[in-house]
């Protein structure tokens, strides 16, 4: 080895077909590492936590149960809002906001749950398993090589026919061992391809799991709007008049955009006057649509930002809707979604 480093013996090398998959191999266990800890960063963002969780997962011990940050939030306004008098417009929104707030908290830990046990797990089994056998199987071929390369040397330097006899029957069993280790070691890493195939499975388990718990979320916080969206409008006014920045001047996506629409406030007091008397006439209105939206049910219309449909009022209807048609299409949209037009 030292003699092929100092450039003063011959090497042998290995065929294109398994240096590719040695190359493969390599690649396939950086990015996995690379993907599996940025994934457990992304799951718990707290590194002590992390190292706690690792610890006793090598002590074989469960772990503590703690609480989570939006469970921790979520418990905090919950005692705050207890405090305050859930009698009092505040107290009963901070209440509410935590119930919120530890269901999201549920959420969190459901997906953190799911994804260790579908995707991080069986990327550190490839990690730990796997490629440890391939890592091993790799430096016996190593070995079997340098076997092959010292055999080949003493070759060349036997002058006398017996030892060069001798040399000639440990150069062939020394290769047919190299050959031997070759094939275990290209059988091994041909199997990389048929990891990647379960790992694509694994992603796709990962991103299922996290469109469950934005789903979740999401919905939540639908539900909390509209509870909030319940409380008298005067709290709500009042404490958009000591904001120094209006809500709707704020730059967000349109789905955040749409869930701060939606709550009362000082700038949209024009649209609320229009919406009220529209539904105490039995008379339609055009409406701008202000952001996307999709019909949960049969029973809703779908939206389109920027087109214009007409809408009206139908008696015990719930105040957050209005009935919308465009061309043959009709049903129930929200007023959230929709500026009327003049």
């Amino acid at each position: 080895f030292t003699e092929e480093k100092l450039g003063q013996a011959e090497k042998t090398e290995l065929d294109a077909h398994l240096e590719n998959l040695l190359s493969k191999a390599e690649c396939t266990k950086l990015w996995t590492e690379k993907i599996m800890k940025q994934t457990e960063v992304l799951l718990q963002p707290n590194p002590n936590a992390r190292i706690e969780e690792f610890v006793y997962e090598k002590l074989d011990r469960k772990a503590p149960s703690r609480m989570n940050n939006p469970e921790l939030l979520g418990q905090y306004m919950i005692d705050a809002g207890n405090e305050f008098g859930p009698g009092t417009a505040y107290g009963n929104a901070l209440i509410k906001c935590g119930e919120t707030q530890k269901r999201i908290g549920t959420a969190d830990r459901e997906l953190i749950q799911t994804s260790a046990i579908n995707f991080l797990t069986p990327l550190r089994n490839f990690i730990e398993g796997d490629y440890k056998t391939i890592t091993k199987e790799r430096k016996l071929l190593q070995n079997k090589r340098l076997d092959l390369d010292a055999a080949k040397t003493r070759l060349k330097k036997a002058k006398v026919a017996e030892a060069r006899a001798a040399s000639e029957q440990e150069v062939r069993i020394t290769q047919s061992e190299f050959d031997r280790q070759a094939e275990i070691t290209r059988l091994l890493l041909e199997g990389i391809s048929s990891t990647h195939a379960h790992h694509l499975r694994c992603l796709n388990d990962f991103v299922e799991a996290q469109m469950t718990y934005y789903a979740q979320c999401y919905q939540y916080m639908l539900d909390l709007q509209k509870q909030l969206g319940s409380f008298p409008s005067t709290f709500l006014s009042n404490n958009n008049q000591s904001s120094s920045t209006p809500v709707q001047s704020v730059s967000t996506p349109s789905l955040l955009a749409s869930a701060s629409a939606s709550l009362p406030s000082v700038s949209n007091s024009i649209v609320t006057s229009g919406i009220s008397e529209l539904k105490s006439s039995s008379g339609n209105r055009k409406a701008r649509v202000l952001y996307d939206y999709d019909a949960a049910n049969s029973s809703e219309l779908s939206l389109l930002a920027d087109e214009v449909i007409t809408v009206y009022s139908i008696p015990g209807m719930d105040s957050d809707w209005l009935m919308g048609e465009r061309g043959n299409q009709k049903g129930k949209v929200p007023i959230t979604y929709l500026e009327l037009l003049n």
